[in-house]
Order: structure tokens, then C-alpha cells, then sequence
């Protein structure tokens, strides 16, 4: 294998490699005595995972000219409808992306093509870091990287230490007084890219909801019909969010941050702490201020009765091998070959340090010395309660109400009991 390209060639890349996108070869199995394989990837043309799926598509087909990669590279809805529209059709990709959970999982698993990935995943792949997803020992494919952690909270240290000699809050009631120190330094005490309505569900109430419900499979229950969003656990989850906004911890105007402005006014001192996924956490945008960045999980909420602490995360997604790729000898054999291409260690390393992944899942991995000081604190979130991300199982209408009207919550237009009860109506209806 030659040594990867990894950074001058992704852009230019992404521009040359429409040729073989998007049905470049037949629908049968081989094309001019090649190996022809179907992947279907997630990504676009502008962001990184998208350029990196195309630079690592060409590089693979220029060092195996006996294989031909047919893609499909899809990104945010597109992608979930066309999963649908293709298993419907009887067009099951060879290798497709795909994960563990109801929105990302499901219609595959429904389609009953997912077979067990575990045989045939690279050798320098760690399977005991890779949970059992279904408790069956069925790995139906291979995730980027360990946990993606949504509920990330940075603190600018160098801030804390002025405004509060480092110390961080260990209570609500800490947190409030810290409120109040940030207000008369003419800072925020935390917020979030709240235009963005995904990031209410994702990256804040996904940690708050287990603290006040006291259970870290609340979200799948309530997906379920065990547990209704009316409960007392899950109203006083919604209702932190206007106690905060109440307590001068929360400004109403995060509803309005978009997020460029979000990490700017954070990277600027604007901001003492915000709320992000762990992506956002390993870009190296923040430069010096880097090293006085500390992660944490959402600091003590009202109303918590356990889990504290607690940090959601989803398995990442990743590839698979899917029933159609293994039925071919040589077929198999050869997405067998792009696996261990596109999970190689240099690869999966350089998504470590593009931000893209939390931790590795390698045999003997130790972190390299040189990482941006957030990428390597990743690494060490896996230690907090782990709970599980809201629209990781509450998908459409119920959950579009719900982030809308969190929103709401925070600019004081709803309560948290109206917020409730809508999307309890919304998934009852469904």
C-alpha cells in the first residue's frame, strides 16, 4: 500500500472524482472481467468526510486496477430517504454506511441485509473495543471510531481562572453564583449554536434528560410507548432550560447563534462555556486557546436525581458489508480489501486528528504526542455515565416539535409542559 495522501489531495479530489460516482459501472457484478463494487457513502462535495470517502475511492482504484467502485455519496436527509428508496427497489449496495440505532440502522436491519462483519474486519482492528450491538455477537459493520459525544460542554480555563480561580461547578447552586460572576465580568456564562434547531436535542437535552428522569435509556423507552414525554422526569428536563435562561446561566439569544458566530464568540472570550458535539471540539479553529480548553459533561441541572455526570453519546457510524457484498466470493474478497483500505491506521488516525472521530478502535493504540490538546481530551469523555442521544431513536415530525420547541423554551415563547405535551400528541399520532 502506497503511503497515503492525506492533506494536499482531498480538494483537489473532490473535484476529479465525479467520473466514477453515481453508477459508473454496471449493475452486475463485474464489468470487463473487473470486480465491480457498489458503495454507498454519506458526505458531500464541501465537507470533510464527503472529500475524504472520494480521495480514498480513487486511491483504492488507482493501486487495484481489478477493482471498479461503483459509489452513491449521499449527506443529512437525502441520504436516509435514499436507503429507503433503494432497499425498496431491491438495490442493496456491497458495501454501504450504516450504524447500530434506530435512525441510522434500522431500515437495513428491517431490509434483513446486514450479515455479521465481524469475520471480515482489518487486522489491526481492536473487536473487544467494538460493542455487541445487539447481544448476539452480530457487528453488522465497522464503525469510524468509538462513541460520537454529543453533550460536550468546553470551559475556557484561562477564563475560569480569573473569574473564578478554576474551579468548576459542582452544584446547580455554583453554577448559578458562577452566572453571576460571568455577568459582572461582561461574559457569558455558557451557550450554544441554538439557530441550529438539531442542537437542543442532540447536544443539550440528550445529557439532561437522563439526570432528571434518572434513567440513560429514557429516549428509547419513550420511543417505545413505556414512558411519555408528559412524565414529571421529562417536563423537568425541558423546564431546565428555561431555569437556566431564569438563573442568568443561559442567555435567551443563544436561540439565535448560528454556528460560526457560537465558536467565534467562544474562541473570543465571549463565552465561558459552550455546548457542542465532540466533533466541534477536535477542530483545531480555537489555536492557542486549545490548551486552557477542558471538556466536561453539562454541569449539575436542577431537578437531577441521578447519572451525574452523564454525557450522551451514539456508537459512530461506519461501513458494512452487506449481504449482497458477501455473497460473491469475489466480491467479497474485495470489499474486504477496500475495508481494510479505508480503515487502515493512517487513516484512521488522520481522522482522529481532523476531528472526525473521538477515539480509535486499534489494537496498542496510544495517542500521538503532537494532537491539539481538545482531540486528545476526547479520548478521555469515555470515563463519564453514558446515556443515549435523542434523535439517535425519536425521528421526524415528533422530534422537529421537539427542538423547535425547545427553542421556544429558551426565548420564553413556551413552556416546558406545552413542549411536552405537543410531542407526546406529535408521536402518538404518528
Amino acid at each position: 500500500m502506497k503511503i497515503k495522501k492525506i492533506v494536499a489531495v482531498a480538494m483537489a479530489t473532490a473535484m476529479a472524482l465525479s467520473v466514477f460516482a453515481n453508477g459508473g459501472a454496471e449493475k452486475s457484478g463485474s464489468k470487463d472481467g473487473k470486480v465491480v463494487l457498489k458503495i454507498m457513502g454519506y458526505g458531500d462535495n464541501a465537507n470533510a468526510e464527503g472529500m475524504t470517502f472520494k480521495r480514498i475511492c480513487e486511491e483504492f482504484m488507482d493501486e487495484n486496477p481489478d477493482i471498479v467502485l461503483d459509489t452513491e455519496l449521499l449527506y443529512d436527509e437525502a441520504y436516509h430517504q435514499k436507503v429507503v428508496a433503494r432497499l425498496a427497489a431491491g438495490d442493496v449496495p456491497d458495501i454501504a454506511y450504516m450504524g447500530a440505532d434506530a435512525r441510522w440502522g434500522a431500515s437495513w436491519q428491517e431490509a434483513g441485509v446486514q450479515v455479521d462483519n465481524t469475520k471480515f474486519f482489518p487486522s489491526n482492528i481492536d473487536v473487544s473495543s467494538i460493542p455487541d450491538f445487539f447481544g448476539n455477537g452480530n457487528r453488522p459493520y465497522l464503525p469510524l471510531g468509538a462513541s460520537n459525544y454529543c453533550t460536550v460542554v468546553a470551559v475556557n480555563m484561562k477564563l475560569l481562572n480569573q473569574i473564578n480561580g478554576g474551579k468548576l461547578p459542582a452544584t446547580y447552586k455554583e453554577l448559578v453564583d458562577l452566572a453571576a460572576k460571568c455577568k459582572a465580568a461582561g461574559i457569558e456564562c455558557m451557550s450554544t449554536h441554538g439557530a441550529d434547531g438539531w442542537v437542543w436535542g442532540s447536544c443539550v437535552m440528550s445529557g439532561i434528560l437522563p439526570r432528571t428522569t434518572g434513567d440513560l435509556k429514557w429516549v428509547e423507552k419513550a420511543v417505545q410507548g413505556k414512558v411519555k414525554w408528559t412524565d414529571a422526569g421529562a417536563v423537568a428536563a425541558l423546564d431546565v432550560l428555561a431555569q437556566w435562561v431564569k438563573d442568568g446561566v443561559m442567555s435567551k439569544d443563544a436561540v439565535l447563534v448560528d454556528d460560526g458566530t457560537g465558536k467565534s464568540n467562544f474562541a473570543n472570550g465571549k463565552y465561558l462555556m459552550y455546548i457542542d458535539g465532540q466533533w466541534a471540539m477536535g477542530e483545531s479553529s480555537f489555536g492557542a486557546l486549545a490548551k486552557d480548553i477542558k471538556l466536561i459533561p453539562i454541569p449539575q441541572v436542577p431537578g437531577e436525581k441521578a447519572n451525574a455526570g452523564a454525557i450522551a453519546g451514539a456508537w459512530q457510524v461506519g461501513y458494512g458489508i452487506t449481504k449482497a457484498g458477501a455473497s460473491d466470493p469475489k466480491k467479497l474478497e474485495a470489499a474486504k480489501k477496500w475495508l481494510e483500505y479505508f480503515f487502515s491506521t493512517e487513516e484512521i488516525i488522520q481522522k482522529l486528528r481532523d476531528g472526525a472521530i473521538s477515539a480509535p478502535l486499534l489494537k496498542n493504540f496510544k495517542l500521538p504526542n503532537d494532537l491539539d490538546p481538545c482531540i486528545a481530551q476526547k479520548a478521555t469523555l469515555g470515563k463519564y455515565p453514558s446515556a443515549y442521544v435523542i434523535d439517535s431513536y425519536l425521528t421526524g415530525t415528533p422530534n422537529d416539535i421537539l427542538n423547535a420547541g425547545m427553542q421556544d423554551i429558551v426565548a420564553g415563547k413556551q413552556t416546558a409542559k406545552q413542549v411536552a405535551e405537543a410531542v407526546q400528541k406529535a408521536f402518538d399520532a404518528r
